[in-house]
């Protein structure tokens, strides 16, 4: 399939317009299959991404240990004067919607640490030309797609820990969502927001961004996106100390959930699965007290529903282990922790330092043979990390 920046002299040898080309090649492009155990791209479809972003892609990784200094930079990228841009079609939108996914899933993967710098790359040089060039009457959808691969972009810097890169992604997103005339787009950088807000211990400008994306959401008719605005605002409440606020959000969410059909769709929503549903829901009751729920849930989500994503599942073991150490269950919480540290292996998310050393926190006050070593395990787990991040 001839990628965009080899359309142009193509329709020129051809004697086509753009459009007119984009078209013939449209009914013959297709989406890459998803593998059917894991749900995630299998090795063959990597080698579908053109020569050119996969080569752009590797270098952009192996810059990211010895230019560190572009990321902190990229923000103001965002605000950059346009450049001339060439004319895009249905082709430029069907790259970025294709990069979102392949970067989407590994980063769901392995840690939005691992492929932050990269995919800003591909955003501030190629979805930037494509946003500055002559849409015509592909302009909706681009600024759909650019929102959508920004909005990854934004999740990638929180789970590194860049929270004002995060913010400045986020809000970019939220503008292309609201120029692309989509509330779906425009909510879910909302929320993010408001995730971010919260991570920060600011409670109550957490709810306020969480209310914010539950209003701006509210004329769509999507079970999974009502459900994840509901259960933002149902976690920044509960974060708040705010129990009805929280019960009755996470009430909303769940009557959404239930609607939802079990089959992914285009909506940039659609990945909010009922295994992260229940993930989150056990969180919002472990915080309200309610501590025999927020096991069932989380069990729910490891056991019924299943989670195939390395750092998903870790981060559920983590929080399940604290959940069952509250309960008083010492020694399913170590077993849990256990099975966390295995799974997080080769993961890199600050989710998951930070789930490292509460553990090693609560694991010092138990005490015993077991524990201590559990605790040590995690505790070189951490330093690994802290050396691997002050070597880049």
């Amino acid at each position: 399939m001839p990628q965009p920046w080899i359309r142009g002299r193509m329709a020129a040898a051809l004697g086509l317009s753009r459009d007119d080309l984009d078209a013939l090649l449209h009914s013959v492009e297709s989406e890459p299959t998803a593998d059917p155990v894991t749900g995630t791209l299998g090795f063959g479809e990597w080698e579908e991404i053109d020569e050119v972003l996969r080569r752009r892609f590797l270098a952009a990784s192996a810059a990211s240990a010895v230019a560190p200094s572009f990321v902190p930079d990229a923000a103001s990228e965002l605000l950059r004067p346009g450049r001339p841009g060439g004319q895009v079609g249905a082709g430029d939108v069907a790259a970025v919607r294709r990069m979102t996914t392949v970067l989407g899933d590994a980063g769901s993967e392995f840690g939005g640490g691992h492929l932050l710098v990269p995919t800003l790359r591909y955003v501030l040089d190629d979805v930037q030309r494509f946003l500055d060039g002559d849409a015509g009457r592909h302009r909706r959808d681009l600024d759909a797609a650019a929102s959508e691969i920004t909005q990854l972009a934004a999740w990638m810097a929180q789970d590194a820990g860049r929270d004002d890169l995060a913010a400045d992604l986020y809000w970019k997103a939220n503008s292309l969502g609201n120029d692309a005339c989509d509330p779906e787009l425009a909510a879910t950088a909302l929320r993010g927001l408001a995730s971010m807000a919260g991570e920060k211990r600011e409670f109550a400008e957490a709810v306020r961004l969480a209310e914010q994306a539950v209003d701006t959401a509210g004329s769509l008719d999507h079970p999974k996106a009502r459900a994840y605005y509901a259960c933002s605002l149902a976690t920044a409440a509960s974060l708040d100390g705010d129990k009805p606020l929280a019960l009755a959000s996470l009430a909303s969410s769940q009557t959404h959930i239930e609607r939802a059909v079990a089959a992914p769709g285009s909506s940039w929503a659609s990945h909010y699965s009922p295994g992260r549903w229940a993930h989150e829901a056990g969180l919002i009751l472990s915080r309200v007290g309610e501590l025999d729920a927020a096991a069932d849930h989380m069990h729910l989500s490891l056991d019924i529903h299943g989670l195939d994503r390395k750092r998903t599942r870790a981060m559920v073991l983590a929080d399940l282990g604290v959940v069952r150490l509250k309960q008083g269950d010492v020694d399913t919480a170590m077993t849990t922790w256990a099975e966390f540290l295995e799974c997080s292996a080769a993961v890199c998310s600050t989710r998951i330092t930070s789930a490292l050393k509460d553990m090693a926190a609560r694991l010092a006050r138990v005490g015993g043979t077991d524990a201590t070593a559990l605790r040590t395990r995690a505790l070189e787990k951490i330093a690994t990390i802290d050396s691997g991040s002050a070597a880049v």
